[in-house]
């Protein structure tokens, strides 16, 4: 005879947390079931209650265990551990097999949940117990209690209450591809069956000819949806439509995002004859011979002889591989790369990842050879990121199979050099390219890049953008079948022209040889004054991360640095910079400039950017959280070091102070007062001046009050577009909506220079400040600097000297009325174009 209760135990030592305090309404409010939660004080998962493990989550965060009785038990380690993909989680048992009170279920790395994860509050939810009834236990908010203590009682019932939806009417059916980022988890399969018993039809889900009613969650989340997958949905009832309908829109949306703007990515040959289409990676013009690059993986050894001789050996080639990533970052930063140094440095933290390194290990121990099993460990990785669906993580599977390569030519006896037969100036054609093969590669001087597969947001389009090489991407396997022929590789037009006839042949030519004679004028004059047509004087200075971008900086004309970025000295070590170290840098920058004016911008750390040593609170929305001045309130001795590393710097009048984040003329002037206090304590009779980064809406509306305070301000677009819009500048499905233009955002900036006209200057440090539609319109609205990258001073500067301010300043007040961004650059192309005067033959000499 069965027992009228059942217990369920504790499945670690932890905190109670009532379901109704779980911050998720999906757990909150009991869209699973009934349920507790615990905030763990250990790092091992147990099993509540003995009996058949039913569901183990594909990303290990999950298991549903099924009792005897056939009450089905959901444990859900932590909240949102869903997007970690199984990091930092080691499971301990598998789908099948037969469990006991407090058996091991998986062990977890707290610490690097406790960083990744918005909470480690675990929920235990009783997600289907039909004819048992939830007992009270007495346990309240805060107790403490330890592996194995009565954590949930349920007692047996005469009868279930609990009868599954049996409706009759009409049947509906759709075909549905799953667009939900992590895949089909524990909360859209809630949501499911949420929408299943509102429109009271009954609801299932076939995939792969596996079907599951939405009323069991287990059984949906053993369906294994990962995002891309196709499924069935059918319902009955009388609402079965309006019940497709929701499920439709819930599975085919990213979750927490509206659908995003199709992108589609045109076959080959869509564009007609002779043309084959692609997504532009980096823009630009250019025609050579086609040459193919095949760079397979390096042949390697299949067996080993066993993980003790074998893991040694692994672990050298990484070391190897590590400081030949460190050699080439700091090349990298001494030749003013800055985005091929911050590629080789995340190459670096990939290659550190504790994770990558158990997983080939593991495969030694199967007998396999050191270059075999990291080859499989990392196309586990890589096949994990693919099913993501993320469009950022699906673009860094380049990067995986970039230390793939690295680390097994350290075990090839024949690695070969597949790029020594390329001629110089070719269009190369592959099917893909790593970030440290498109280094290798720009030795060649290729022309211009086309490759079959690859995204608009992978490193290589990063590093193609930087160099200036015309890159187009996604253009199918269709490119294999091309003959050697020339080509016209039309970047800004996202087309390879694979039958130029000669009369196009020679237009092209004409067309670069035309913008190679501009650039070289451009350059010629770069170290000039940039002054508009109508008189006005306008500071090009530079955007930098380092002394030696300085040097780049003012060889290219810089009037000034705009913003140096002082984060790069705290990134990429285990402790903070010290005063002395932080002090030889500032004072290089400012020697380097020789005399011209230097903005240093106080660490921004936060948001996109986090210190190892520094241990920042766990945010949901890190962009919203602690960064810039607000870290200081918590962490002021890292303030206080570097105002004194920069109050060290000699002469200070060339010294700027810009601090980011500022969201009032208070947090301003409490800067200032720490700064005159410490200048007091190292009897400074000098202070460098001292200003405030615009990117917070407040601020901007608030520019008239903080110009009391400053001595500048300067607006940062990217934030200031970010926050103004509310929309993420790292999310790729907002990243075409998220536009300096928009109207909102123009409003802002206009607040901004009306707040402090005649107080002080404003400048723009933003990607705005270089683009060339949009900076003849700051220059209108009334911004007195531009900051950019060094490779754009000599264009922005030629474009003011070209620039008939007032005919655009006319009509500014009409492009704040219009609706949108799109309008607004529809309207201000012409604009631009005839406020643009053709070049005129300068009587004064270039110095």
């Amino acid at each position: 005879m069965s027992s009228s209760f059942l217990t369920l135990v504790s499945p670690i030592k932890g905190i109670v947390v009532p379901l109704a305090e779980v911050p998720d309404p999906v757990f909150a409010e009991g869209a699973l079931g009934q349920g507790i939660a615990l905030d763990p004080l250990g790092d091992c998962l147990h099993a509540p209650l003995a009996g058949e493990v039913i569901q183990c989550a594909r990303t290990h965060h999950a298991f549903t265990l099924r009792s005897d009785a056939g009450v089905e038990v959901l444990i859900h380690l932590g909240l949102d551990t869903v997007t970690l993909e199984g990091r930092g989680i080691e499971p301990c048992v598998s789908v099948g097999q037969r469990v006991e009170v407090g058996d091991l279920l998986c062990h977890f790395d707290v610490d690097k949940l406790a960083c990744e994860a918005t909470s480690l509050i675990t929920p235990l939810i009783v997600i289907d117990a039909p004819g048992w009834r939830w007992a009270e236990t007495g346990l309240k908010s805060g107790d403490v209690v330890q592996r194995g203590d009565s954590l949930v009682v349920l007692e047996a019932i005469a009868s279930a209450e609990h009868q599954a939806v049996s409706a009759q009417g009409p049947k509906g059916e759709r075909s549905v591809v799953l667009a939900l980022e992590t895949g089909l988890h524990a909360r859209p399969a809630a949501r499911l069956r949420a929408i299943a018993r509102e429109h009271d039809v009954s609801l299932n889900l076939t995939h792969a000819e596996h079907s599951a009613n939405v009323d069991s969650i287990s059984g949906l989340m053993n369906l294994g949806l990962v995002c891309g997958a196709i499924a069935i949905l059918v319902a009955e009832g009388a609402r079965a439509e309006e019940a497709l309908d929701a499920a439709e829109r819930l599975l085919t949306n990213p979750e927490g995002a509206q659908p995003p703007n199709p992108v589609q990515v045109v076959i080959p040959d869509a564009l007609g004859e002779g043309l084959i289409a692609g997504l532009t990676a980096s823009p630009g013009l250019a025609s050579g011979p086609l040459a193919r690059l095949e760079v397979g993986l390096p042949s390697v050894p299949e067996e080993g002889v066993g993980r003790d001789l074998e893991a040694p050996r692994l672990e050298a080639a990484l070391r190897v591989v590590g400081s030949r990533l460190e050699k080439a970052r700091h090349q990298a930063e001494c030749a003013g790369q800055a985005a091929e140094a911050e590629v080789f440095e995340a190459h670096q933290a990939w290659l550190e990842d504790p994770g990558l390194l158990q997983a080939a290990v593991a495969r030694l121990e199967q007998g396999y050879g050191p270059g075999k099993a990291w080859r499989e460990a990392l196309d586990d990785e890589a096949e994990r990121l693919g099913a993501s669906g993320n469009p950022i993580l699906v673009g860094r599977i380049d990067d995986l199979r970039d230390l793939q390569r690295q680390v097994m030519a350290e075990f090839s006896d024949a690695p070969g050099d597949a790029m020594a037969s390329l001629p110089s100036g070719a269009i190369v054609v592959a099917t893909e390219l790593t970030p440290s093969e498109f280094v290798e590669l720009c030795a060649y001087e290729p022309a211009g890049l086309a490759l079959a597969v690859g995204g608009t947001t992978s490193h290589v389009a990063i590093l193609a953008r930087a160099r200036g090489i015309p890159c187009l991407v996604a253009m199918g396997e269709g490119l294999h079948d091309l003959s050697d022929a020339t080509v016209v590789l039309d970047a800004d037009r996202g087309r390879l022209e694979i039958t130029p006839d000669q009369v196009r042949l020679d237009e092209v030519r004409a067309c670069l040889e035309q913008r190679r004679a501009q650039a070289q004028r451009e350059r010629c004059e770069a170290h000039l004054e940039a002054a508009t047509r109508d008189g006005r004087m306008i500071e090009i200075a530079a955007n930098i991360g380092s002394s030696n971008e300085a040097r780049l900086a003012n060889d290219s004309g810089a009037d000034g640095v705009g913003l140096m970025r002082s984060e790069f000295l705290f990134l990429g070590r285990d402790s903070a910079p010290s005063e002395d170290e932080q002090r030889r840098e500032y004072q290089a920058t400012v020697d380097a400039m020789q005399g011209k004016p230097v903005i240093i911008r106080t660490l921004d750390i936060g948001a996109d950017k986090q210190l190892p040593y520094l241990t920042l609170p766990k945010a949901p929305n890190p962009a919203l959280g602690v960064r810039g001045v607000r870290l200081w309130q918590s962490e002021p001795s890292l303030l206080d070091t570097q105002l004194r590393a920069l109050l060290g710097v000699k002469p200070l009048r060339h010294l700027r102070i810009m601090v980011p984040m500022i969201s009032d003329g208070s947090e301003l002037e409490w800067v200032r007062e720490r700064l005159e206090a410490m200048a007091a304590e190292m009897c400074l009779t000098e202070l460098p001046l001292l200003g405030a980064m615009v990117e917070v809406p407040s601020a901007a509306l608030c520019a008239g009050a903080m110009a009391h305070v400053a001595d500048f301000l300067s607006i940062g677009t990217n934030d200031l577009t970010q926050y103004g819009l509310a929309m993420d500048r790292e999310d790729p499905l907002l990243t075409g909506q998220a536009d300096v233009l928009h109207p909102g955002v123009l409003r802002l900036i206009q607040a901004s220079v009306l707040g402090a006209a005649g107080r002080c200057p404003v400048g723009v440090c933003g990607a705005a400040a270089g683009d060339p539609l949009v900076a003849p319109l700051l220059i209108a609205m009334g911004v007195n600097e531009l900051s950019v990258e060094p490779s754009r001073i000599a264009a922005i500067k030629a474009l003011v000297r070209r620039l008939d301010m007032a005919i655009i300043a006319r009509e500014i007040d009409s492009l704040l009325t219009l609706p949108d961004a799109q309008a607004v650059r529809r309207y201000l192309v012409p604009l631009v174009e005839s406020a643009l005067v053709p070049e005129l033959t300068r009587e004064r000499s270039v110095s």
